[in-house]
């Protein structure tokens, strides 16, 4: 990793840390040295710019599950229109633990939050009485998932 990208997306990443993250991106288990045969570097260097990687806030690598396979009621995408500033409602829907995922979008809706609970009673209390409840939201509606067709996160690097 480098200085800043000229567009101000992200950090200038090199080659070798994009290979880095495309390996991870199909495995996430793949060891250090494994990597390290594959890259061309030490296992101390590999180890070194994954955490950089990470510490920067340029990758996670975590487990990703099916909700509903562990057991979990519900998932469901939050479609929210706001009145005014867009940003310090996110920033609010941020804030909340319930939700593990917030955009600010364009169309339809000013900001989609994602969420899992555990069943609906919990569902209803986030959507109406902490969601609904924030200054400047107009309307919410609510995309209950049904089944998880497909989840991959393998988009590759520019």
């Amino acid at each position: 990793m480098t200085e800043r990208r000229p567009d101000g997306r992200g950090p200038n990443l090199d080659d070798t840390a994009k290979q880095i993250i495309e390996l991870l991106q199909d495995d996430g288990r793949l060891s250090y040295s494994a990597i390290a045969k594959k890259v061309g570097l030490s296992e101390a260097a590999v180890r070194h710019r994954v955490q950089k990687l990470i510490e920067s806030g340029v990758m996670q690598v975590v487990a990703v599950t099916d909700p509903m396979q562990m057991g979990f009621a519900r998932q469901a995408m939050i479609g929210i229109k706001v009145s005014g500033r867009v940003r310090e409602v996110a920033a609010e829907l941020a804030a909340m633990d319930k939700l593990d995922y917030i955009v600010i979008t364009t169309g339809r809706f000013d900001i989609l939050a994602e969420l899992v609970a555990e069943s609906d009673d919990e569902l209803l209390e986030i959507v109406s009485e902490q969601i609904s409840e924030i200054d400047r939201v107009v309307t919410t509606e609510t995309f209950v998932y049904l089944r998880l067709e497909k989840q991959t996160y393998a988009w590759g690097v520019r």
